[in-house]
């Protein structure tokens, strides 16, 4: 069977779908991913085929863009016209993308964001359409903004295509929450009658290897565990601030501190021994060996650290990462607040509480329970599979 996977974000956003991808794979289908082109690297490093699709840095994901959308900055609101013209010009392109590929697929299986412009197509082409969502969809509120963008673009690719106005939202068959239940228990009882179009599949990872795992496993044998601290795709302002304030805070408690730089620069910034900074780990490698771990609240780092059974101080930003960050509070195996408000007296403290040892109890005894990252991914395969096969059958 052929599957076409699409996914418009940052390496959060795309793993999971190549990680499900690499699975169907391996079962013998035909896969295509589409994806951003910064990262076709990405993927064509596990094997599997991609096109471009979208840009990380498009419009549709640029917040700088939208909210500064004129160079004339004596009077921005003079540029919201071309904001809004360029925003849904973006956002039919994509659909128009989404109708290029999934020609003569037996199913498509896209990201949260795009299941309207997804759902337009595989009308018009009578094809079952999958979702994969990283956090529960009722937690995602698009601005108004990208309301009206997305209403417009959705209405003119529907017209482009043939198709009468939406009379209402579409209904998914399959809805892959990529995440475990025990994060979201509410929904489990709440979406009890919909078990088979919405399964709680777990996290879903590739678990790739890095340069640096071998290293920062050496240098954790030294001594004792680290503190990992790691910021995702989110940007670092100033790295030497960051650096010094997580120095500081691991030095009073008399702690290492493992720092990944992920998308910010870290290089030529000075620090101590107690200390090493690094570009990326993989974190099922890495995790277990650590005491803690400090970062930014994106879905999949939160469930390495869920997986791994160590605390977790999540401080967090913007999008999901308050999600996560009430996930981690409510299951009781960490803290969390907003990163503005981190000080040094607040990371110490914060620190401290969650190495006490009923949080590193508590996180133990979840991870016994965290669905394993090969049984996240076979079952997901197993759903596609058997919605694409239902629709040969039918």
């Amino acid at each position: 069977m052929r599957f076409v996977l699409a996914s418009n974000g940052t390496r959060g956003d795309i793993e999971p779908c190549a990680a499900v991808g690499r699975e169907l794979l391996r079962r013998g289908h035909d896969v295509c991913m589409a994806v951003p082109s910064d990262m076709l690297g990405f993927v064509g490093s596990v094997g599997l085929p991609a096109v471009v699709y979208g840009s990380t840095r498009g419009l549709l994901h640029d917040p700088t863009f939208v909210l500064n959308p004129s160079s004339n900055t004596q009077n921005p609101l003079r540029g919201l016209p071309e904001v809004i013209e360029r925003l849904i010009g973006g956002w039919i392109e994509l659909g128009a993308a989404l109708r290029v590929l999934a020609d003569g697929a037996d199913l498509l299986l896209t990201a949260m964001t795009e299941q309207s412009l997804a759902a337009n197509v595989v009308e018009s082409l009578d094809i079952p359409l999958a979702a994969l969502h990283p956090f529960p969809a009722q937690h995602w509120s698009p601005t108004r903004l990208l309301q009206f963008v997305m209403k417009e673009g959705e209405g003119a690719q529907r017209r482009a295509l043939g198709l009468p106005p939406a009379a209402e939202p579409p209904r998914l068959a399959l809805e892959i929450q990529a995440y475990d239940e025990l994060c979201f228990p509410e929904l489990a009882t709440e979406w009890a009658e919909h078990g088979r179009r919405r399964p709680f599949v777990g996290a879903l990872t590739l678990e790739l290897p890095t340069d640096a795992d071998d290293e920062v496993l050496s240098w954790i044998a030294a001594g004792t565990p680290p503190i990992y601290f790691g910021f995702g795709s989110m940007p670092v302002i100033s790295p030497a601030d960051t650096v010094e304030l997580i120095s500081a805070a691991c030095a009073q408690l008399g702690e290492r501190a493992l720092i990944c730089s992920a998308w910010s620069d870290f290089s030529d910034i000075p620090h101590p021994d107690h200390i090493k900074v690094v570009g990326t780990v993989n974190f099922g490698t890495i995790f277990p060996a650590c005491r803690a771990v400090v970062h930014h609240g994106g879905a999949g780092t939160t469930a390495a650290g869920l997986r791994a059974g160590i605390p977790t101080l999540i401080l967090w930003t913007k999008a999901d990462q308050p999600v996560w960050a009430a996930a981690v509070t409510r299951l009781k195996v960490g803290a969390a607040q907003h990163s503005s408000a981190t000080t040094s007296k607040s990371l110490v403290r914060d620190l401290r509480l969650i190495l006490g040892p009923q949080y590193l109890s508590r996180a133990r005894d979840v991870a016994t329970r965290m669905t394993s990252p090969a049984q996240s991914v076979a079952t997901a395969a197993e759903l596609l599979e058997d919605l694409a096969l239902r629709r040969r059958v039918d």
